[in-house]
Order: C-alpha cells, then sequence, then structure tokens
C-alpha cells in the first residue's frame, strides 16, 4: 500500500516554535515609497527589489514571522506582485513564518479564490498565513478557515483595530460587540481544530486600543488565537504597554513593527541590530 501523506504541521504550533526560537517580534516589510527614498532607492520595481530582499535577510534571523504589506506591492502593478512572490520563495528557504498583509474578504467563489491564492499549495503567493477581514460575516471566511487547517496554515482575522473609524463598527452591538462575536467564533473554530495551544485562527487587535478589550468584555485567552498586534515602536506601543493591554493574553502575542524598524536602513547591520533590540524589548 502507498504511504499516507503526513499531515502538515498546524499553524499554531509552527509559530509556537518560531516564538521560542526567536522571540515574538513580527518585521513589517512595507515599501512605501517614503521610506524608499529614504534609502536612496528609487520608487520603482528595482527599488522595491532590493528593499523587500534586504529587509529579509535582515530581519529573517531575528523575527519569529515577517509581514509584508500586499498593497505596497500592488501598486507596482504584475512586476511588484512578481517581487512580492520571490520574497515569499526567499522566505520559505531562509525558514521564517510570512503573513501576507492582504486584508481579503468576499463571499462564495471570490473567497474561495482568495483562499486559493494565498494559502493553496500550488499558489506562488501562498504565505504561511494571511490577514482578512469579516465583516461581510464571520462565515464569509469559511473556504480559507477550512483551507488553512488543511494546509497548515494559518488566518489573521481584523478583529478589533484601532483606527478612529473602527469602532463605529466593531463597538456595535446590544449585548456583545461586533469584535467580541468575531472574536469568539475564532476561538470555537480553534478549539475545535486545537484544543490545547494556539489555532489556525488568529486576531488582529490594535496594540494601542487601550481599555477597549475590557470595555467590550473582550477574553482573548479564551480564543486560543495568536493575536497580531500592530502598533508597536513607530506608532506609540511600548512592550510595557503591550504587557498592560493584554495581560493574560500575552504568550498569544506577536507584536508587529514596521516602521520603526525599516527607518534604520538601508544598511543590513542596522536593520539587524534595530529588530535584535525591538525582540529583545518583547522578551
Amino acid at each position: 500500500m502507498p504511504e499516507r501523506a503526513q499531515a502538515p504541521a498546524a499553524f499554531g504550533s509552527r509559530l509556537t516554535a518560531a516564538i521560542a526560537e526567536r522571540g515574538r517580534l513580527c518585521a513589517g516589510i512595507d515599501p512605501h515609497p517614503a521610506l524608499l527614498e529614504a534609502w536612496g532607492l528609487n520608487d520603482d520595481v528595482a527599488g522595491l527589489e532590493y528593499f523587500a530582499l534586504t529587509a529579509l535577510e535582515a530581519f529573517a534571523p531575528v523575527a519569529a514571522a515577517l509581514k509584508p504589506q500586499v498593497a505596497l506591492f500592488e501598486r507596482h502593478g504584475s512586476r511588484g506582485l512578481a517581487v512580492l512572490e520571490s520574497l515569499l520563495a526567499h522566505a520559505r528557504q531562509a525558514d521564517v513564518l510570512t503573513i501576507a498583509d492582504a486584508k481579503r474578504g468576499d463571499i462564495g467563489s471570490t473567497m474561495a479564490a482568495y483562499a486559493d491564492a494565498w494559502l493553496g499549495e500550488q499558489s506562488p503567493l501562498a504565505a504561511d498565513a494571511v490577514t482578512l477581514s469579516p465583516y461581510l460575516g464571520y462565515e464569509s471566511l469559511r473556504p480559507a478557515l477550512d483551507l488553512a487547517a488543511q494546509t497548515g496554515r494559518g488566518i489573521f482575522v481584523l478583529g478589533l483595530t484601532s483606527n478612529p473609524e473602527g469602532a463605529s463598527v466593531q463597538h456595535v452591538g446590544d449585548d456583545r460587540s461586533v469584535a467580541r462575536r468575531i472574536i469568539e467564533a475564532a476561538g470555537a473554530d480553534n478549539r475545535h481544530e486545537a484544543p490545547e495551544g494556539l489555532g489556525h485562527v488568529g486576531l488582529v487587535i490594535g496594540a494601542t486600543v487601550g481599555n477597549a478589550l475590557e470595555r467590550l468584555d473582550i477574553d482573548l485567552a479564551a480564543a486560543q488565537a495568536p493575536i497580531l498586534a500592530p502598533g508597536f515602536g513607530a506608532q506609540g506601543a511600548t512592550a510595557a504597554d503591550l504587557r498592560s493591554t493584554f495581560g493574560s493574553a500575552w504568550s498569544q502575542l506577536l507584536p508587529t513593527s514596521s516602521r520603526g524598524l525599516l527607518s534604520a536602513g538601508p544598511h543590513l547591520g542596522a536593520l539587524r541590530a534595530a529588530a535584535e533590540k525591538s525582540r529583545d524589548e518583547l522578551a
């Protein structure tokens, strides 16, 4: 009889191992035009490629994950997406997790196509995880939720963001806020797939949400979700702020820094030192 194919390692366990080995920093790769200029690069595909691969080389050994901002590659068209494909391939060779910050969200066959693009085994854009928007309803993400579980990949669902406009949607609700409903739905999926430890359904929770978690009566620890927390560093959140905000969910946390690290470029040594400093602050 042919051997049964080995099931892929679950995303939650892979992320837990990466944090144990390299610390809990997630390094953003955000090729903003202003950063390209600050690095002395042209705002073109050649500059984009140099920026992305230099950041990868600097951050891969000292970050649990890398998070390329998809829109900043898309703005260069098909050649920009080719750079993103190359970045993801090089990251796999460097054995560092990647989170495609795409924030996709749709229904039916369109959502299934997005899932296949970012999580499918044969896709050149497949990352270890992708960010998704649940505001067509959490269950609209089901094609991606299921495919991620099958392939050992993860998703990060926008749960509670720190932008001022977010509260008009996420904080609304008679008995439970929209944000709490989404976070509880993610927790139900995680407990089903992984009764212990981190599940494959992560959450995006802004590092600067302040006391919103307490006010909305949200229990992040119960969700067993990896928590991607943008806002550490240049956006103002310190390691002490993160410990205060996330409390008992600290062990689930993957704080993200982008501009705070990338502004140290273009020299590889300075980029690596900035990442090491941020990583050590989170220890």
